[in-house]
């Protein structure tokens, strides 16, 4: 997947994809991202663009980008980054995606993992 950084006037520098993103390569993306790391990863409406029935999209494209807006929604509930996006004029915006600091991954003790199991 190649990037290409762009400086953008109400953001730092936003990484932009070269080709349209799918799921797979916007996860990989945040794998490599350090906290801050700005991803533009559609632009348009995307709540018209991913919508059968009402996109302009060829299918083909309409689901790799409403799988793209599935991957970054949870992505952000996960708190792995933030979504913002910018208004470019009437019914166009970016869609961004904002990199977080990665949660410690912290070692539950194996004992205490089975007397939860048994709990549970």
């Amino acid at each position: 997947m190649e990037m290409i950084v762009m400086p953008d006037s109400a953001f730092a520098a936003v990484a932009r994809a070269a080709r349209p993103l799918t799921d797979i390569e916007f996860c990989a993306w945040i794998g490599q991202a350090a906290p801050g790391d700005r991803l533009d990863y559609h632009r348009g409406f995307l709540g018209i663009d991913a919508m059968p029935g009402i996109s302009k999209f060829p299918d083909k494209d309409r689901q790799r980008l409403a799988g793209l807006a599935a991957a970054a929604f949870r992505a952000c509930e996960s708190g792995l980054v933030h979504l913002v996006q910018q208004r470019l004029g009437p019914d166009r915006f970016i869609y961004l995606a904002i990199a977080r600091p990665k949660p410690s991954a912290t070692q539950i003790p194996l004992d205490r993992l089975l007397v939860e199991q048994k709990a549970a």
